[in-house]
């Protein structure tokens, strides 16, 4: 690692003791002889659910701007990759050790302006990202296809949130030529594939309903980058949105939803609106979007 800053020894040390205790911990729990039934159980597959969702908290906390809670749930995550590591281990595949060598000999490689002192400086953090793209479609060697944009998006939405892949697909494939002349059409089309949606359900095809589905919120997605909008962002918000107003008519309720008309439930519904507008005070006025930003 020519021209590498390693931690100062002492942070070195205590983050190496740290992350020991961690993995002895986990060993215990993995244990056939007196360990979790429940960790002994997990493989994999089984695991999915649970990296998802640690991966979701930590940006949750990230959003919230709380420290204490992002080093929680980094902690969390941080379990996964053991878990995960351990569980390779028994079947003799790989360990933590070489997830860590990997990983280090991978930044290490896709960072010669760091690390290489011979290499050509990388000033601004788009020179960064060109290289490191370079650098990743060597070490592939895939050879010529007849799609090349298809095949480099498939392969970079696959480790992405559905709603952040379809960001990404839509700005490629905008970016290549692939557009609407104006938001006009991205309207349009958000109304026909409401129209189909609806025809979907009301035919009674599961399977068919689900796909029409998927296109309204990937057209609803076109929309938000026309509009220079991130849909993540925004259901992300309307999540605890509603939980705040939900929370609030639960409490007015005595926690007892059960056998509330309609009626009754949107006044309290619309009393929470009303709480939340005056305890948060007159906000600043958004910014306008530039309808036709972000065709491009």
């Amino acid at each position: 690692m020519t021209g590498s800053r390693p931690l100062p020894a002492s942070d070195a040390d205590g983050a190496g003791e740290a992350l020991a205790e961690l993995v002895a911990i986990v060993d215990r729990l993995r244990d056939p002889q007196g360990g979790c039934p429940w960790d002994l159980a997990q493989t994999h597959s089984t695991l999915i659910p649970y990296v998802l969702e640690e991966a979701h908290e930590v940006a949750d906390a990230i959003r919230q701007g709380d420290d204490d809670h992002l080093a929680e749930e980094l902690g969390d995550l941080l379990l996964q990759v053991v878990l995960h590591a351990r569980i390779a281990s028994e079947a003799g595949r790989f360990d933590l050790a070489a997830v860590a060598r990997a990983i280090a000999a991978k930044l290490v490689r896709r960072h010669p302006h760091v690390f290489d002192p011979a290499a050509e400086r990388a000033d601004d953090p788009e020179a960064v990202r060109r290289s490191w793209e370079a650098i990743k479609a060597a070490e592939r060697q895939q050879p010529a296809s007849a799609s090349p944009l298809s095949d480099r998006l498939a392969e970079k939405v696959r480790g992405q949130p559905a709603l952040a892949g379809a960001m990404t697909i839509s700005r490629k494939a905008a970016a290549a030529g692939f557009e609407w002349d104006a938001i006009e059409g991205v309207w349009a089309k958000v109304q026909e594939e409401l129209d189909e949606l609806r025809e979907a359900v009301a035919s009674g095809d599961r399977a068919h309903a689900q796909e029409e589905l998927g296109d309204v919120l990937f057209t609803l997605v076109n929309v938000a980058r026309w509009c220079g909008l991130d849909p993540e962002e925004g259901l992300a918000g309307t999540n605890r949105r509603f939980l705040d107003r939900f929370s609030r008519v639960e409490a007015a309720l005595g926690g007892d939803l059960g056998g509330r008309g309609l009626a009754e439930l949107e006044g309290h519904w619309r009393a929470a609106k009303a709480q939340i507008r005056a305890e948060q005070g007159p906000g600043p006025t958004p910014p306008q979007a530039d309808p036709a930003g972000g065709g491009s």
